[in-house]
């Protein structure tokens, strides 16, 4: 998922603010799951949602205004009622080639819409992740 950081991303150090990579974490997650063809709209209709319990991030470079950035995204794990998604954060500017300067991992839970407690992973979603 490419991504061009803006101006209000980037912190009084001249670098991407470190809350901001977990947005781009969640981004990339849905674009991941698009690109596997669970759309999370359907999810939701078949009751069906997942929340972030855990998340780590760690940073080797920082990244700049206007960087050109990509998230790539892969399946670590898949449970029975949780999976983890790990990510990479890409950056290249106009001095240096593409690097990975961040990386990180969220651990999702899947949960009912109606009573918002665990549930297994459905069928559909797990096959995507495991493909």
């Amino acid at each position: 998922m490419p991504i061009v950081p803006r101006y209000a991303e980037v912190d009084q150090q001249g670098v991407v603010f470190n809350g901001h990579y977990l947005t781009w974490f969640d981004e990339a997650c849905t674009a991941f799951l698009d690109h596997l063809g669970v759309a999370y709209p359907t999810l939701i209709a078949d009751g069906v949602d997942f929340q972030v319990v855990h998340s780590e991030i760690d940073y080797a470079a920082p990244v700049r205004w206007r960087d050109e950035v990509r998230v790539t995204v892969r399946c670590e794990r898949i449970g029975t009622t949780s999976f983890t998604l790990g990510f990479a954060v890409r950056s290249r500017s106009a001095n240096t080639p593409e690097r990975v300067v961040v990386t990180g991992r969220n651990v999702y839970v899947v949960v009912s819409t109606s009573a918002w407690t665990k549930r297994d992973i459905p069928p559909s979603l797990k096959a995507a992740l495991d493909a």
